[in-house]
């Protein structure tokens, strides 16, 4: 089982010092759960789906169309959208006119909307789910949501403030090195848990935060 402070002293080796490393690594998304509301969760959904495939600085500087043509994410209001609804977001150039992400946004306002009043909140939903858990979290996601398969539902995890790791293809390199992946991928259930298990061996050994963890990971083979 590789360490963290071997990890960390190979990133240090590619990156100049640890504290280099450890700056790099910082958790930048880090936020309070319970203090956001149903419509931010949507909106980083969305934002995650339509990346997915996409140069991410269209979809940025095209985000205050999408905020005004779904009502600023209100799960509410979208989870109700009707055909003649996707009908007319589908030629709306204020958005990126994808007809299967503009639907994913529209069934994910459903799933966002009744697991709020489930759990008392999204926010609750994602807080009380253990953090040690991200496999069957992923797995959830890409179930009850839309499009919410893969490395999607992982940025959105990592976006909206979960401490979530990251199977990259650097992450995934770092790992089949090190002998915990049979090759340096990880999209199958199996691939993914193993991901899990060796990140949070890694957080009980070092205390860091998960998604930390896995930018050392990352940094770690160059």
């Amino acid at each position: 089982m590789i360490s963290f402070d071997d990890l960390l002293s190979r990133a240090a080796g590619h990156h100049g010092s640890e504290k280099a490393v450890l700056d790099a690594a910082m958790n930048d998304h880090a936020v309070d759960l319970l203090a956001q509301t149903d419509d931010r969760y949507l909106a980083t959904m969305t934002q995650c789906v339509f990346n997915a495939g996409f140069n991410w600085r269209v979809i940025e500087a095209k985000w205050d169309g999408f905020e005004a043509a779904f009502h600023n994410f209100a799960p509410s209001r979208v989870a109700f959208f009707s055909d003649e609804d996707l009908d007319r977001l589908v030629s709306d150039t204020r958005i990126v006119r994808n007809g299967q992400k503009i639907r994913a946004t529209i069934e994910n306002a459903r799933f966002v909307a009744e697991t709020s009043k489930e759990h008392n909140g999204f926010g609750r939903f994602l807080a009380d789910w253990p953090a040690d858990d991200q496999a069957g979290l992923l797995d959830h996601l890409n179930k009850q949501g839309s499009r919410l398969g893969g490395a999607t539902a992982q940025y959105f995890l990592r976006f909206c403030g979960w401490d979530a790791w990251i199977a990259s293809k650097d992450v995934c390199a770092a790992l089949a090195a090190a002998g915990v992946l049979d090759k340096p991928v990880a999209t199958s259930k199996s691939a993914l848990k193993k991901v899990g298990e060796t990140v949070n061996a890694l957080h009980l050994e070092s205390g860091r935060p998960r998604a930390e963890i896995s930018r050392v990971l990352a940094l770690s083979v160059g």
